[in-house]
């Protein structure tokens, strides 16, 4: 179980993930010793899965960003999840979701023409709706 402390360590790390312990200590009230061992103790337990950073899609060069609801055209998901693992340039995210649609993408693409591309291979396998990212 979570106490404050780790709850806040968590909130620290996700707001700057390089922060360094001795900064996380002061701003948890702990030394940086302290800190630096309930870390390790947390991926330890695998409360922390992992560390990432966010890219901005549009200073690599990715214009168009979408989120793309997947309607599979049968029970056998396999074609269309082939196609998504074989799309990693595009595909940000694949979500399984409950709901109206089977899964949910989130994607971004340098061009309408490659977009476009992805969508008419998509179609082979699955039905979808796009929506296109005006603003964040």
């Amino acid at each position: 179980m979570l106490d404050h402390t780790d709850k806040l360590i968590l909130e620290e790390l996700s707001k700057n993930s390089r922060i360094t312990m001795k900064e996380l200590g002061k701003k948890v009230h702990l030394t940086g010793q302290s800190a630096a061992s309930r870390v390790s103790k947390l991926e330890d337990n695998r409360v922390i899965e992992g560390y990432t950073i966010q890219v901005n899609q549009m200073k690599v060069g990715c214009l168009i960003y979408a989120f793309i609801n997947i309607y599979t055209k049968s029970t056998n998901h396999e074609p269309y999840l082939s196609f998504i693992n074989s799309q990693e340039k595009y595909v940000i995210n694949n979500y399984k979701i409950s709901g109206d649609s089977c899964y949910l993408l989130e994607c971004s693409f340098p061009s309408n023409e490659l977009l476009d591309q992805f969508l008419v291979d998509l179609n082979k396998r699955a039905n979808y709706k796009l929506s296109i990212v005006l603003s964040k």
